[in-house]
């Protein structure tokens, strides 16, 4: 096609009707998901790890912006197969959604808005806005899962620079003793939210500044490795500041400096270092307007791929609503049982208190209970009749530990009876020695039993999708580890018996939430 005959097909306002088209296919998108968009949002908003979240749309529409000469000289074109993307994109959203992963709804709300752009502008322009289209999914919060392992990297890392600088230092899974005080390495000083805002900085200067492959992957690496090393250096500055001028300037100036002056020196030292490098001229087009006039079949008008479009995406709410329609309803009591060989006791007095965090569910249970040869485990079971937003049986900062907790994670143990075991530390409000626990947790999602949290995503997704209870519940053990009777062992080795007293997890829990069933 000329450049004459593109001209002609501008003049005869093609855009502007494909522009209409997708303004009104998006707004109906986002109005059908609108649950979705405003958990994103709340996420954007609150959340110090995923603000930059907020600057991506933006940046998405100064890309497309950017791009608008070459555009001009492409024809948009309605396209059948970009109705079958964002059919694909919604049978996501379904799973995400029967699997109660939010991340998953997120991601597949991004594509489907990637999917309508393409039914209603065409493959060409689809090629045209490739860059943009996919640096849109850095809207989504994703991430976290990332802070475990940075907490033990910054760890490994931090412990030989305090050997070397002759700081005395022990390791305690996350928590650094270091003369007088402890240190926790906890996930917000884990570095993620750095790791996480750089891969977006450094993807879009990949795009922008460079045309090799090559160094767009090391400029890449370097925007992954660089944090983590920064964040050792911080937290390993933070531990010696404090030996010299005590904890709370340490960790006070520490948070103002990472907070505000780390990123953007550690951000503009990356971008000195790399300039040199920068192969691609600020005036190059990102693409050429002459290779993106393939002929297009499968041709649709933008109305009609639009409203096929959303019709398309809106079969995958409407599914949801029927599968929690058959949720089955829960007793309106229920309780612990009585337990061969163990009686109820009372708290000690002073104990510092433990309990888990499930908010949302239907059923609280909590008892202590103890033996004839003086061990004492708590039960906590939390019970959902159906999980939803804000009623989730294993989210973030929900479980065995709550977000901002007293108690932390020191690290994780062996399973014990399938069961995901930790060791969990807090500081008593008196005498301010350690207090330590050991708790073990298990799941129940339908007919599966499992102690791994993403294990639950799948089983409740398989439990929704062929029709199962949606039951959902989560059982703790948990026993006070006393360093004068036995420690940790003697810990896990009373959560073991009482575990062999209730029998196996998944009949034990039947028979408390499904005594009718």
């Amino acid at each position: 096609m000329s450049d004459t005959t593109v001209a002609a097909v501008v003049e005869r306002n093609v855009w502007p009707r494909h522009l209409i088209a997708l303004a009104a296919t998006a707004a109906a998108l986002l109005l059908l998901f609108r649950a979705d968009v405003a958990a994103m949002t709340r996420i954007w908003w609150t959340s110090t790890t995923f603000g930059h979240c907020l600057f991506i749309a933006p940046v998405v529409a100064w890309l497309v912006w950017t791009r608008r000469a070459g555009l001009a000289r492409i024809v948009p074109t309605g396209w059948a197969p970009g109705v079958a993307i964002t059919a694909g994109a919604a049978f996501v959203w379904l799973l995400g959604d029967a699997g109660e992963v939010a991340l998953v709804r997120q991601v597949a709300l991004v594509a489907m808005l990637a999917g309508v752009t393409i039914a209603v502008l065409g493959p060409n322009v689809a090629r045209a806005l490739a860059f943009p289209i996919a640096y849109a999914f850095f809207m989504v919060p994703f991430g976290d899962e990332l802070e475990p392992v940075l907490q033990d990297v910054t760890v490994a890392m931090v412990m030989p620079l305090l050997h070397v600088a002759g700081v005395p230092a022990s390791v305690d899974g996350v928590l650094i003793h270091a003369g007088p005080y402890y240190f926790e390495v906890a996930e917000a000083c884990s570095g993620a939210k750095f790791v996480i805002a750089m891969l977006a900085y450094g993807a879009l200067v990949a795009n922008t500044c460079f045309s090799s492959w090559r160094r767009r992957a090391i400029w890449m690496a370097a925007c992954v490795i660089v944090p983590v090393l920064a964040n050792a250096v911080r937290a390993f500055g933070t531990i010696v500041a404090a030996q010299r001028w005590g904890v709370a300037a340490a960790t006070g100036v520490d948070h103002i400096v990472y907070g505000w002056v780390f990123f953007g020196v550690v951000m503009a030292a990356l971008m000195a270092a790399a300039w040199r490098w920068f192969d691609r001229a600020p005036d190059d087009l990102p693409f050429d307007p002459a290779r993106l006039r393939r002929p297009v079949r499968m041709m649709l008008a933008p109305a009609i791929a639009g409203v096929l479009a959303v019709g398309a995406a809106a079969v995958a709410p409407a599914t949801s609503a029927s599968i929690a329609a058959r949720a089955l309803a829960m007793p309106h009591r229920i309780a612990l049982p009585d337990v061969a060989g163990w009686q109820r006791v009372a708290p000690a007095a002073g104990a510092v208190a433990w309990a888990p965090w499930h908010p949302g569910a239907d059923h609280h249970l909590f008892a202590r209970y103890g033996d004839a040869r003086g061990q004492a485990v708590d039960w906590a079971l939390a019970a959902y009749a159906g999980q939803g937003e804000g009623r989730k049986l294993a989210a973030f900062g929900t479980g065995a530990l709550r977000q901002g907790d007293r108690w932390i994670r020191v690290a994780d143990l062996p399973a014990i009876d399938g069961g995901h075991a930790m060791r969990i530390v807090t500081r008593s409000g008196g005498g301010g020695g350690t207090v330590e626990r050991i708790v073990v947790t298990w799941y129940r999602v339908g007919w599966t039993v499992t102690g791994d949290d993403r294990s639950v995503k799948w089983a409740t997704m398989a439990d929704r999708l062929r029709g199962g209870t949606q039951t959902a519940v989560a059982m703790h053990l948990s026993a006070v580890v006393r360093p004068d009777a036995g420690g940790v062992p003697a810990a896990v080795a009373a959560i073991r018996a009482f575990r062999a007293a209730i029998g196996p997890v998944g009949p034990a829990v039947d028979r408390i939430v499904r005594p009718a069933y």
